[in-house]
């Protein structure tokens, strides 16, 4: 029996449909650029200070300040810190309204009617994270147990501790174990280094580094999680 765990953003959710809400709510005039672009930047630089942040070198509201501003400035646009804090307030409101994707509500039904082993690996701090975890609905489908927050256990994608600690808890064959998520830093380099196999979801079209850890399946924004699960389930050949 094979076993699936997934990531919360931008894997559950399209995390674009809350940004594009907040986008246009504030900065509708600077409707000319790329959504995905400015997207993809945010993220990049919520990346690059997200440990900082953890460690309380960084608070959130200069993190959150931070990245959206530095992703217009690579569009060469500036913003101030009060339009940065203003979009993450709305960007916050619009993610109180999140729902898991049609496709992603049909895998998660299939994963439990078959009775397969399942869970939720998500970095984030605690609060926010089980907040997001809560109106998604995802303990509809699982145990608070089976849904592990880095912020609550001290380390975080890609860190091989991470992935360890959820084969523990849940009981885990990693060799038959797919972790499906966005991020290829933290999902793909962090499951394939814990020997687990991968499932990128590409939503935006990114490339992948050469020489780095490949994906097992590479999903675009089109292709179904559920079927593709369904497919590894019923042995038919994926990839």
């Amino acid at each position: 029996m094979y076993h699936f765990i997934f990531d919360i953003d931008d894997t559950i959710y399209d995390q674009i449909i809350p940004f594009k809400k907040a986008f246009d709510r504030n900065f509708a005039h600077y409707a000319h650029l790329s959504l995905d672009d400015l997207y993809r930047y945010n993220r990049h630089f919520s990346d690059e200070v997200f440990e900082q942040t953890v460690r309380g070198e960084m608070t959130l509201e200069d993190m959150h300040a931070y990245r959206i501003t530095e992703a217009f400035r690579v569009l060469e646009i500036r913003i101030s810190r009060e339009e940065a804090l203003q979009f993450q307030q709305d960007y916050a409101a619009a993610q109180g309204e999140l729902e898991p994707t049609p496709d992603m509500r049909e895998a998660l039904d299939y994963c439990l009617a078959k009775g397969l082993k399942f869970g939720v690996i998500t970095n984030g701090p605690a609060e926010h994270q089980r907040k997001k975890v809560k109106q998604l609905g995802i303990y509809d489908w699982l145990k608070p147990e089976e849904v592990f927050v880095s912020g609550e256990l001290g380390f975080m994608k890609p860190d091989l501790q991470i992935f360890r600690h959820v084969e523990e808890k849940l009981g885990l064959d990693r060799r038959r174990t797919y972790y499906i998520g966005d991020s290829y830093a933290n999902d793909i380099v962090g499951a394939k280094g814990a020997g687990w196999q991968a499932i990128w979801i590409d939503r935006r079209g990114q490339t992948l580094p050469e020489g780095g850890a490949q994906p097992d399946i590479t999903l675009g924004a089109h292709d179904s999680v559920a079927d593709t699960i369904r497919r590894i389930c019923e042995g038919e050949s994926v990839g």
